[in-house]
């Protein structure tokens, strides 16, 4: 009871933390673990706050560290009593989605068109047209595109970090439970000091993206090793039997038996600043990639910069432009 009393307390304070600065502003400097280790919160207590609520890693600051909690605690609610909404489908379906609502504001997709090119004005140099895949010419006055539709000779200068992946296919849930119909999501925050937080989601067959009685699990952590499996095997062995000869004799005592694994790298181009490509044209803005964490806040932050900015600079935002390009 008394660690519930800590917590709530705890929860009601970083629910409008914004409100009470005196509360952090001696630790804005510090990590996050160590705020809440001032806040005498006892080990189990931190540990639940880090991995379960805010689902950040231990090197994470104070302020960050209370904005995911509160992030966290203003989803719960919305939609049930999780503060999580997962895409049916998978990945697919938000770009499916974005298409059906640009529609609804004059948006138009041209489909089976790739981009080819971008065509400059000589005098300006900036983009006055993009070039698809046949050649066609579409007129545009500003270009928003995803770093790797970028030639190599304007990421040169760039210094991309890199993505851990994992991606598994398994028989049972790492949660024990009585349905079989649920999605699991993970924080493990790293025990040492050079490795990083990994992200865990089990999504079961009512996702619609793996088969009935099979289980679809990710991994995710900004790489910190070599390969993505020196990144995240650990945890893999950890939570998951990868030989069948390893299955032990009581099977309540089974874990998961993973039938599918792979392991990559991916290119983390979130971050990245304007000035690091060369010879950007000054309508054309990039966007990046996936990042490593375990919402699309960082693309949604990302988005709204970019519109507030065409909006400013030029008066006049993409949505209203004749001419949409990709």
């Amino acid at each position: 009871m008394i660690e519930k009393r800590t917590l709530m307390k705890f929860l009601t304070f970083c629910a409008d933390y914004e409100q009470h600065p005196e509360e952090y502003q001696d630790h804005k400097d510090c990590t996050f673990s160590e705020f809440l280790q001032s806040k005498r919160l006892s080990p189990s207590l931190q540990h639940f706050v880090l991995c379960s609520i805010a689902m950040v890693s231990r090197s994470t600051n104070t302020i960050d560290g209370l904005r995911a909690t509160q992030h966290f605690l203003r989803c719960l609610g919305r939609y049930g009593n999780t503060p999580f909404l997962f895409h049916m489908y998978g990945l697919g379906e938000i770009p499916q989605c974005f298409c059906r609502m640009s529609a609804v504001f004059g948006g138009i997709y041209c489909l089976h068109h790739s981009l080819r090119g971008l065509l400059l004005d000589a005098q300006t140099s900036e983009c006055v047209a993009v070039i698809d895949s046949r050649g066609k010419r579409i007129r545009c006055r500003h270009v928003v595109i995803e770093d790797s539709y970028l030639p190599e000779s304007a990421c040169a200068d760039v210094c991309y970090r890199q993505i851990s992946r994992a991606i598994l296919i398994t028989d049972r849930s790492v949660l024990r439970s009585d349905t079989d119909q649920e999605i699991s999501v993970l924080t493990f925050s790293p025990d040492d000091e050079g490795q990083t937080t990994v992200h865990l989601t089990e999504l079961c067959s009512s996702t619609n993206t793996c088969i009935k009685h099979t289980y679809l699990v990710h991994l995710t952590c900004p790489s910190s090793k070599t390969t993505a499996r020196e990144d995240l095997e650990p945890i893999v062995k950890k939570l998951f039997t990868l030989d069948s000869e390893e299955v032990g004799l009581d099977s309540d005592q089974e874990k998961p038996q993973a039938m599918w694994v792979l392991y990559f790298n991916m290119r983390d181009s979130s971050g990245v600043e304007r000035q690091s490509y060369t010879g950007l044209p000054a309508n054309v803005y990039v966007c990046s990639g996936p990042d490593s964490c375990l919402g699309y806040d960082g693309a949604v932050q990302q988005v709204r910069s970019l519109y507030t900015f065409i909006h400013v600079i030029y008066g006049r935002v993409v949505a209203t432009a004749p001419h949409v390009s990709k």
